[in-house]
């Protein structure tokens, strides 16, 4: 049964424990630069989330990729990077709605998550669970509480946002 990649965001601290276990493994460096997985933070918050590619059913950045260096991997439910094929084009980082592929200076080509052929680095490291590879089954109802979790959260934090004379603090719609 295929897995896919969890990322709970109310375990994760943004210690980028994860970034840097990446890139090691890919890189033989660490540098969060060179990592697969980005830790978008919130430092006011103290808060932080792993975002990484989420291997789309109908990826963008496949459909886009001029020489098909693009391609699924269905015995692990991901999308890959060919890089013999690849010509640095970055068409597939502009077609990303997630912004989740990237672009590595150093070695000059376009970086994603490949879920480390089926057993995520990121995953083993992470020291708070924030990170799971869960079989696919099993991420349909954890993603749901999860997201909606999230979105409560979200909808129930002060904004700040000023409106006129007055701010609005995010709750009851009144300011």
């Amino acid at each position: 049964m295929p897995k896919e990649l969890l990322i709970d965001g109310e375990n994760c601290v943004g210690c980028c424990t994860c970034e840097m276990v990446c890139s090691a493994y890919h890189e033989g460096i660490i540098n969060p630069f060179q990592s697969r997985i980005k830790v978008v933070k919130w430092d006011r918050d103290g808060e932080g989330i792993p975002t990484t590619c989420i291997h789309c059913i109908d990826a963008p950045c496949k459909a886009i990729c001029p020489v098909s260096a693009i391609s699924c991997d269905e015995a692990l439910a991901r999308i890959v990077i060919d890089y013999k094929r690849c010509i640095g084009c970055r068409m597939c980082i502009a077609a990303c709605p997630f912004g989740l592929i990237h672009f590595d200076s150093i070695r000059r080509r376009v970086i994603k998550c490949d879920l480390c052929d089926g057993d995520p680095i990121c995953v083993k490291f992470c020291p708070y669970e924030a990170l799971q590879y869960v079989d696919e089954s099993a991420l349909d109802s954890k993603k749901r509480r999860s997201s909606a979790e999230m979105l409560r959260a979200i909808l129930r934090r002060p904004t700040g946002v000023t409106l006129g004379r007055e701010t609005y603090n995010g709750q009851n719609g009144k300011p």
